[in-house]
């Protein structure tokens, strides 16, 4: 994601606008993947939470399971993590892509 965001940044900054509408179709095939990548997240994410908030209520049975959730809990904070990096991203992309709209002369 990081390379795309920053080939677009480039392209916009460049001011030579060469087959802008490939770049802006070619951009919209990419922002489609990562909203498909941040659901997919996303669900995973909701299921981590669902997991670690089992595997600490189990602690409060046994002590057994306080290891089990604290490494369940460790993954879902770097899933969180993770997450708010592709919505971020996502969201950047499309701005880029309002940019662009807006340097192509055909729309």
């Amino acid at each position: 994601m990081k390379e795309h965001i920053d080939y677009i940044d480039e392209y916009i900054k460049n001011k030579k606008y060469k087959d802008i509408s490939n770049v802006i179709e070619n951009h919209l095939k990419k922002i489609a993947f990562f909203q498909h990548e941040r659901l997919i997240h996303l669900l995973v994410t909701i299921f981590y939470a669902i997991i670690t908030i089992l595997c600490l209520s189990l602690t409060i049975v046994s002590i057994i399971f306080v290891p089990i959730a604290i490494i369940i809990t460790v993954f879902l904070i770097l899933y969180i993590y993770h997450y708010f990096y592709l919505e971020n991203g996502v969201q950047y992309m499309y701005k880029q892509y309002d940019k662009l709209k807006g340097l192509d002369k055909n729309i």
